[in-house]
């Protein structure tokens, strides 16, 4: 008996082992097919972008931006007009910072004598400034026309309409009662840059209904390197420069120029999918 389940346990054990030798022989052909595939339609793709094809018809991207004075958030729709031009569009939304701009945090003592923490706030800040933008403008392959790895580089231009958004920063004081929110004006001049006084910023809380719209326009221009041009996947890093200008100067800290002109460093990761 002993010997016949030995035999038995052995057979088993046998059966397994190839069956399990099997599907890995198995999964290493699949992968190596699924390899052999990708290579044949990369080197079609550039085959036929040799011969004026395009590869992909469209795409839909998403970036997120820093600029040297915000950040933004970016959408572009994008149609090839040939292998290495594609006519895009793109919609922005982006806060614009002051050089200037600092932010602190505070403690104070209340009237009855218990220590409140306030949100950090930036000294001296008036308004702060949003910009929506909404331009058209062209992407160009001028780099890795030929590589099979798929890395291109592209130049990208953008122009269009930019409506700035002005919105009051308030400030929360420690008062006499209790507390008050007040924003920037000459009658609150003394109280609003009383830092003794001042518990912290009012965050997202005010000043919505106060926006004031300024109109106005810009062009910016960038090199965005695409590691997976060939590829449906969109990843890519963009660096550029842009400019800004509004049809009224924007006032954004207490007691500094005013000004209608913006220029603007920045760095953004892309990503989306191509079709």
């Amino acid at each position: 008996m002993m010997f016949k389940s030995a035999v038995v346990s052995t057979l088993l054990f046998l059966t397994c082992f190839e069956s399990f030798g099997q599907r890995e022989i198995g999964s290493l052909d699949r992968k190596r097919e699924e390899k052999i595939e990708r290579r044949n339609r990369i080197n079609e793709m550039i085959r036929n972008e040799e011969e004026g094809v395009p590869a992909f018809a469209k795409h839909s991207l998403f970036s997120m931006k820093l600029h040297h004075d915000g950040y933004g958030f970016l959408y572009e729709k994008g149609w090839m007009k040939s292998p290495y031009k594609s006519t895009i569009f793109q919609l922005e939304f982006s806060e614009k910072q002051h050089r200037k701009e600092e932010k602190q945090g505070s403690s104070s003592f209340s009237n009855s004598g218990l220590l409140i923490f306030g949100r950090p706030f930036v000294y001296g800040k008036q308004n702060i400034f949003y910009q929506v933008k909404a331009g058209l403008g062209r992407q160009v392959l001028i780099g890795g026309k030929s590589n099979k790895n798929g890395v291109g580089v592209y130049w990208v231009t953008v122009g269009g309409f930019s409506a700035g958004l002005v919105r009051p920063y308030y400030i929360e004081l420690n008062s006499n009662p209790g507390t008050e929110k007040i924003k920037f004006s000459e009658e609150t001049r003394r109280q609003f840059l009383n830092s003794q006084r001042i518990i912290g910023g009012t965050g997202l809380q005010l000043g919505w209904n106060e926006i004031k719209f300024n109109p106005g326009a810009y062009l910016k221009s960038g090199l965005r390197f695409d590691w997976a041009r060939f590829n449906q996947v969109v990843s890519a890093v963009e660096f550029g420069f842009g400019v800004d200008y509004y049809s009224q100067k924007v006032e954004q800290m207490v007691d500094n120029p005013s000004r209608s002109f913006f220029p603007t460093g920045y760095i953004g990761l892309v990503f989306g999918n191509r079709k």
